[in-house]
């Protein structure tokens, strides 16, 4: 179904053709029209399903025609669970905000830089996209109102929904106007999110379209069983053997193991860079657009990356390390396999690890094969 059908206004679709949105995907086809109608909107996708877009061009449709009775606060917040993917949501609404006829402004906040630099850019913003934390900050400090707020949208629902936002969120939710239209987007439905929707939205149109398409199809998933001493190698012959010339995103648990490995896969001769939390934040936003345009052969990362970032035509992600949460396993490979665009997801299994990946597996319901990797002839790597 092309965008033409959902209600959209025409101004779009050029914009749409020059960033090559061809035919709508299932819930932008769902939730794009029930948008426009005003009505509050919880939509289940997987991954890479277009989800931004699928609230972004409604609600500057909105505002375009709003646009008589404009404000001097904000009217749109957006709230994210990480500053990567406050950039990325302020991306898709600049590129489609010049088919407006005013030149709304958009603005994300996140913490990790100067927040006076914040706070001087923060007038006049009609779209505000922040990360909880650092939007309570400018809060506190008299920067924005929140009292004209008319569309709320909460992006990866299931993750600032979590105990480590719950409470940061219920504050912010206290100084909203109760009369708004709420927009949930996650990925996954939690037990959390189902319990939130009753407060947070009303009347609901709800939309899973996790049962529409198999959301792991185009991911080939592979693992290697390995003996501790022999991860590391096997990580770097898997890289130079089969991804030698291609792009790979490689999982690990924590911010010292990813600097690290990034160490060791650099003396190996392997073009790789770390990305994680405890990096400044013109460093991180730096090396994921390098990685982004592929001028870095290897990114090792932590769940930072698992969710909401879009990297195109991914060829391969590398779990080095498991996440806790068979969920988040599902969210790490699922930045491959996108926009069906087939990707590799390989994980590398020590004995310790092996108990936790069949739970992973039995969670997921599939099987994943496995390879010996201690049968592999490593010198060298």
């Amino acid at each position: 179904m092309s965008f033409s059908d959902l209600g959209l206004a025409p101004y779009f679709f050029p914009a749409l053709a020059h960033y090559e949105f061809a035919d709508s995907t299932p819930i932008q086809r769902s939730a794009i029209p029930a948008i426009i109608q005003r009505r509050d909107v919880l939509g289940i996708a997987k991954t890479g399903s277009g989800k931004t877009a699928c609230y972004v061009l409604p609600i500057l449709q909105q505002l375009q025609e709003a646009s008589a009775h404009q404000y001097r606060e904000p009217t749109v917040l957006v709230l994210v669970p990480t500053r990567e993917l406050a950039d990325q949501v302020r991306e898709v609404f600049l590129d489609f905000i010049p088919c407006l006829d005013e030149a709304f402004k958009c603005l994300a906040v996140y913490g990790g830089v100067s927040i006076n630099t914040q706070m001087q850019a923060i007038g006049e913003v009609s779209i505000l996209i922040a990360t909880p934390g650092r939007l309570l900050e400018l809060l506190e400090k008299n920067a924005v109102r929140l009292s004209s707020i008319e569309t709320l949208v909460l992006d990866e629902a299931d993750k600032i929904l979590n105990l480590g936002f719950k409470e940061e969120v219920d504050r912010i939710l206290n100084l909203l106007p109760s009369k708004r239209q709420n927009l949930l987007f996650s990925a996954t439905l939690s037990a959390d999110l189902s319990e939130v929707q009753q407060v947070l939205l009303e009347d609901p149109l709800i939309f899973n379209i996790e049962d529409e398409a198999d959301e792991l199809e185009l991911i080939q998933q592979m693992a290697y069983s390995v003996s501790l001493a022999r991860k590391g190698p096997l990580l770097r012959y898997i890289i130079k053997t089969q991804y030698s010339d291609q792009q790979v995103l490689v999982f690990v648990a924590s911010k010292r193991r990813a600097d690290n490995l990034t160490i060791k896969l650099s003396k190996n001769g392997v073009g790789a860079a770390a990305l994680h939390s405890g990096m400044g934040q013109q460093t991180r936003r730096d090396t994921l657009q390098r990685f982004k345009d592929g001028k870095l052969h290897v990114l090792v990362t932590t769940d930072l990356l698992a969710r909401g970032i879009d990297i195109d035509a991914l060829p391969c992600v590398i779990n080095y390390e498991l996440p806790r949460s068979p969920k988040d396993y599902i969210h790490r490979i699922g930045r491959t396999g996108r926009l069906d665009t087939a990707g590799d997801a390989i994980s590398i299994i020590t004995p310790e690890e092996m108990h936790h990946f069949k739970v992973i597996q039995k969670k997921m319901g599939r099987w994943v094969p496995m390879t010996d990797g201690d049968e592999i002839d490593l010198d060298g790597y």
